[in-house]
């Protein structure tokens, strides 16, 4: 079983068995009836891209591409208006419109207002083995500013290491909150994606994706489908995504990107409702 689907697995029976139900839940499903969760707290997941180590289940299909899509939109294009989402192909977040056409100060606005991307990747480059690479979009002031969903993924740390004569790139991704059944292993590699851009841009190669999140959850209306997944075989195949040749960060486009070991990954047949 590859790393990816044991987590997956592991995960979900922990919040099944152990996982503490929440009281008073801010989401609601559209017909407007509270979503409660069962959860589980500060669970960590490592993954070695350069082993060949992907975050990628078999157990149910990934929206990869809509997946880097988003990080274009968040991290090149540094928006967050809906209508930008909408003409690359992104539609999820359209229940989050805070009534402007946007998702209020958050997620590319604030990468934007404070030049995270750009400052990140000069400070990589020109002083590799700092350890203060750290791209937090948790900013307060932007938060007071508008309406708006506060960031689930909120924070990148980023280290280079020297070994064996090669500039590995490591990325953690920390998230305060995630649905692990919807949105668990789209956030992972997406994330993974960014880590190979930046790789890119930089002269660098892809070292180790970490993956921490505070409270994982999954939605009361979910829980068949969790019954699903812990039931259902994976393939015995390693899923991988890679560059097809080394471009600078804005540069890359959704062609750039080769996925593999997908074609045999079979949607869940549970239905699944998304949580506001």
């Amino acid at each position: 079983m590859i790393k990816a689907d044991l987590y997956y697995k592991n995960n979900l029976k922990k919040i099944i068995d152990d996982g503490s139900l929440d009281k008073n839940p801010r989401p609601k499903y559209k017909d407007g009836t509270p979503a409660h969760s069962k959860f589980i707290t500060q669970v960590f997941e490592e993954y070695d891209i350069s082993k060949g180590e992907f975050p990628i289940t078999t157990l149910r299909n990934t929206a990869i591409k809509t997946g880097i899509k988003e990080i274009f939109w968040i991290y090149q294009k540094q928006s967050n208006s809906l209508d930008d989402a909408m003409e690359m192909g992104i539609n999820w977040w359209n229940d989050w419109n805070i009534g402007d056409g946007t998702i209020g100060h958050r997620y590319g606005y604030t990468i934007k207002k404070y030049d995270m991307v750009n400052k990140t990747l000069k400070n990589l480059q020109e002083d590799p083995f700092s350890r203060r690479h750290i791209i937090n979009m948790y900013q307060e002031e932007d938060m007071m500013g508008t309406k708006g969903l506060y960031p689930c993924a909120y924070e990148t740390i980023w280290s280079v290491r020297e070994s064996n004569g090669t500039m590995f790139l490591d990325l953690t991704l920390n998230q305060r909150s995630n649905d692990y059944v919807m949105a668990g292993y789209i956030n992972k590699i997406q994330y993974v994606a960014l880590q190979m851009m930046f790789a890119s841009h930089l002269g660098y190669s892809v070292g180790k994706f970490c993956h921490f999140v505070q409270n994982l959850h999954v939605y009361d209306r979910h829980f068949t489908a969790v019954s699903e997944l812990i039931k259902k075989d994976c393939i015995n195949i390693q899923p991988t995504i890679e560059i097809k040749s080394k471009k600078s960060f804005y540069d890359f486009d959704l062609d750039d990107f080769i996925i593999t070991g997908v074609s045999n990954i079979t949607k869940i047949q549970s239905p699944l409702e998304i949580a506001i």
